[in-house]
């Protein structure tokens, strides 16, 4: 089974090294010389410091979309500079018509693309992979975050110590960011080079994106753009440190149904994290007694008549540092599967062409382990103690890199799951990238039946792909080879025991007019079992495109077949997804769904399913966003259109945005299935459903120094169809971060 991957790899690097080969990186405006501060710099939105006075001046922009690097509409100015303890960047965004900046009051990280706004991407370890992203809007609002070049991904949960102030003029706006060195990391060497891209999002007619240095199209990479930044001299070594302790209480009013009294548990916890930076380039995090609570519901997913495990994000502090190190093909790591940490330590660096991460930490249990198979996945409680540790080293050969993976959860009592092995990414030309990843695990389940019987067993899991990307065409080709034994506890890994080829292709058009970017394309699934049997496809046409108002949309037409009890089945079905950004008050709409064929898993049958869900962002005044979102679901079984079940959600979020530190929001949120239990072959109940309120006022001096304070309102929906208040909760935190 491994050889079949390695001559798969071998034969897409076969097929990569026949491509005509463009070995350097696509080119960037020339380096310029980072020049020190002149004189103090205030954080107020005003250029005119005195210290703005010689800074490093960038003011050629390309429109890189719609356009094709194109001089930008608009003038945008940028002005860059450094002192003994901060990097500063002052931009000036001009304006013809400044009454159409849509400049709200939003939640941090909440700085998003239907809006005005400016980001700075910082390589400052000028490996031209990942880069630092900090934005800020014209009220000094932030988002921050990682952007990963070796998966083209944004992840905006990472937060970072820096400052930001902006201010609207009569001629557009401007804003200031003092980085603070202490937040960067940097190799130790004098002088020292960094990377810097600017971007402007500017919403009009269509949403045009400015940089501060020309995008080729087709390119597979947006950090290898960054324009280098030399003659930085004299930074300190660090040894920064941050200590943040929390306090956190809360009371909970629970009953089972409306006949029983409510039962009063109150509980409180203290805490603290830790973070010591011995240098630059290095970071130690520590916590004790985390506080991982969820200030914000997960947003809900249908989770009726599904095959696999859902997927939710992670949004806790303490795995954040260094995020993008713990990407992999394979989702080696998710750690959200530490349920209950109450302890936790890490080390993340680089040295040289070497990276590296390592976590430990005690997890007391709670949730469920995923037991993945070829055709679904199944649950078992984590209703036992156990250590984890899990690391990640690489090593960069220019935008290309090799790795070394590990995961291993060691079980109280008996057990463990241990994961492990290499990864790799060629950039093989500036349009081809080959990525490939092997692993091996070592399983032994507790003895805890039914769940698990203490049994011990060893798989593989392999995957390769080849991406070639041209300004009119692309390609992909994707081998993936899972063993049926194979387990990944610590990450998400929810199919094995399959083997899969896939083939995709699309063609690019640019048109002018309403419509900017199409492509269209055509995939090619094919699955088998690892002993060869087949175990289904999914071939489908689509088609994307881009347009004006920030117009986005995709439509698929889907022939899948999928093993139901053992016997294939076939479903044909259209997919679609549509969203634009219509205006200031109405700044964006979002439609999406299925409709056709859809298989009942749950009783083995055919029958017809559409999923519908709109969605929309609704802006009464700056303060104020209001984000109403509804799904419905529903199956019919033939003879006479019988409805098997109909499962709908409901969502309203509001947000009241006071300042840049400030805010009050509540969330409603319903959900309820109705069946018909004759159409079922097992018993179920004929309704059921819930709902969830919750207010909350939270008041952000910097990401980690927080006060919150919450109310939630919950209750069930039973077979009879009545609501059953079932919970009602107050919530107090507390957290304050010391630094030095």
């Amino acid at each position: 089974m491994a050889l079949r991957a390695i001559l798969a790899l071998a034969a897409a690097a076969a097929i990569a090294a026949a491509v005509p080969c463009r070995a350097e990186a696509p080119s960037a405006p020339a380096p310029q010389a980072l020049p020190r501060a002149s004189a103090s710099i205030s954080v107020d939105g005003n250029l005119e410091d005195p210290g703005w006075s010689g800074a490093l001046v960038l003011d050629h922009f390309y429109e890189t979309s719609p356009g094709d690097n194109l001089p930008a509409k608009v003038n945008t100015t940028a002005y860059l500079t450094y002192d003994d303890q901060y990097f500063y960047v002052g931009i000036k965004a001009d304006d013809p018509e400044p009454s159409k900046i849509r400049a709200p009051y939003v939640e941090r990280d909440q700085v998003i693309g239907t809006d005005d706004n400016l980001a700075i991407f910082l390589d400052t370890r000028n490996d031209k992979r990942s880069a630092l992203e900090l934005r800020v809007n014209p009220r000094g609002i932030q988002a921050d975050g990682i952007y990963d070049d070796a998966n083209g991904t944004e992840d905006f949960s990472p937060d970072f110590f820096y400052d930001t102030a902006a201010r609207l003029t009569s001629s557009g706006w401007q804003a200031e960011f003092r980085i603070p060195l202490t937040t960067l990391r940097y190799p130790k060497t004098d002088p020292q080079t960094w990377g810097i891209l600017i971007w402007r999002n500017y919403p009009r007619d269509s949403r045009y994106a400015f940089h501060s240095a020309p995008l080729e199209r087709g390119s597979n990479c947006l950090i290898c753009h960054t324009q280098e930044l030399t003659g930085i001299t004299r930074l300190p070594s660090s040894h920064h440190m941050v200590l943040a302790p929390y306090a956190a209480g809360s009371n909970l009013r629970h009953r089972d149904d409306r006949s029983s009294p409510f039962s009063t548990k109150s509980d409180s916890n203290l805490g603290a994290d830790a973070k010591w930076n011995p240098t630059a380039g290095s970071s130690i995090d520590a916590t004790v007694e985390p506080d991982f609570s969820q200030v914000e519901a997960d947003v809900p997913q249908v989770t009726v008549n599904q095959r696999f495990a859902l997927f939710y994000p992670e949004k806790r502090p303490f795995f954040l540092e260094g995020a993008d190190l713990l990407n992999s093909p394979i989702q080696l790591v998710y750690t959200r599967t530490l349920t209950d940490p109450q302890w936790g330590v890490r080390t993340t660096g680089k040295q040289g062409p070497f990276s590296y991460t390592v976590l430990g930490g005690e997890d007391h249990g709670g949730g469920l382990v995923v037991l993945p198979g070829p055709a679904f996945s199944r649950f078992a409680p984590q209703d036992f103690r156990s250590t984890v540790a899990l690391g990640r080293l690489r090593r960069d050969f220019g935008l290309s890199f090799g790795s070394f993976m590990f995961t291993d959860r060691e079980i109280s009592g008996g057990g463990h799951n241990r994961v492990f092995g290499p990864d790799a990414q060629w950039r093989a030309t500036g349009t081809d990238i080959l990525t490939g990843q092997y692993l091996y695990s070592s399983t032994e389940d507790p003895t805890r039946q039914p769940f698990f019987a203490g049994q011990s067993f060893d798989s593989h899991a392999a995957t390769v792909t080849w991406d070639h990307q041209q300004r009119r065409y692309d390609l992909r080709l994707r081998y993936n080879d899972y063993g049926e034994d194979f387990r990944a506890d610590d990450g998400f890994v929810p199919q094995v025991g399959f083997r899969e080829g896939n083939v995709g292709a699309g063609w690019r058009l640019y048109p002018t007019g309403l419509l900017n970017f199409i492509r269209v394309y055509g995939v090619g699934d094919r699955f088998y079992l690892t002993g060869g049997d087949d175990l289904g496809h999914d071939y489908f046409p689509g088609i994307f495109f881009l347009g004006r108002h920030n117009l986005n949309g995709q439509v698929e037409l889907h022939v899948n077949k999928v093993p139901v009890r053992a016997e294939l089945q076939t479903q044909k079905f259209l997919t679609y997804f549509l969203q634009f950004d219509p205006t200031r008050r109405l700044p964006r709409i979002t439609l999406q769904g299925r409709v056709g064929d859809l298989i009942d898993f749950d009783n083995g049958q055919v029958g017809k399913g559409t999923n519908v869900s709109l969605a929309a962002t609704v802006r009464p005044f700056v303060h104020l966003t209001l984000s109403p979102a509804v799904t419905r679901e529903w199956l019919n079984l033939d003879p006479g259109d019988s409805r098997l079940y109909t499962a709908l959600i409901g969502r309203l979020k509001a947000v009241y945005v006071v300042d840049s530190r400030s805010f009050i929001r509540a969330i409603g949120q319903f959900i309820t299935t109705k069946r018909d239990p004759g159409l079922y072959s097992f018993p179920v109940p004929n309704r059921d459903g819930g709902f969830l309120g919750s207010v909350l006022y939270g008041y952000r001096l910097n990401w980690q120094t927080v006060f919150f304070l919450g109310y939630g309102d919950n209750g069930l929906i039973n077979e009879s169809n009545t609501f059953i208040r079932t919970d009602r909760s107050l919530f107090l935190k507390v957290s304050y971060a010391w630094q030095r």
